[in-house]
């Protein structure tokens, strides 16, 4: 089992930042994957980004390339997502998920067998 624990959300204005952690415990492994993922009001969940910990290759939505960024932190187990020049439409409950294995479909919510309790990231405009 992995326990992820988010903190870091709040309310912004647009154009501003927040970083959000998410940090694993558990049987936490080398060979496996992190990633972020969003659920806005009325919508479907959404990609957002994804790390491999082994490696460190990362992986984004069209949406966020080039404003939000996904680091590691190995000696704290802890996976970041920073998001620079927020949106209105980047307001959604954040979530992180983790899952063993290769970069396979890291974009599917449905390969990931872990979850946070999520966080709300509200952009005022």
């Amino acid at each position: 089992q992995v326990q992820l624990v988010e903190s870091g959300g709040g309310l912004v204005q647009a154009g501003g930042s927040l970083r959000l952690s998410c940090a694993a415990s558990g049987r936490t492994s080398s060979n496996y994957a992190m990633g972020w993922f969003r659920q806005a009001p009325g919508k479907e969940r959404e990609f957002v980004a994804a790390i491999m910990w082994s490696g460190g290759s990362t992986y984004y939505a069209d949406s966020v390339k080039g404003r939000f960024t996904i680091s590691r932190d190995n000696a704290k187990n802890t996976v970041y997502l920073q998001m620079n020049s927020l949106k209105p439409e980047d307001t959604a409950v954040y979530s992180c998920a983790a899952r063993y294995g290769s970069a396979y479909a890291l974009r599917s919510y449905s390969t990931y067998n872990y979850w946070g309790q999520g966080t709300q990231v509200t952009v005022s405009s």
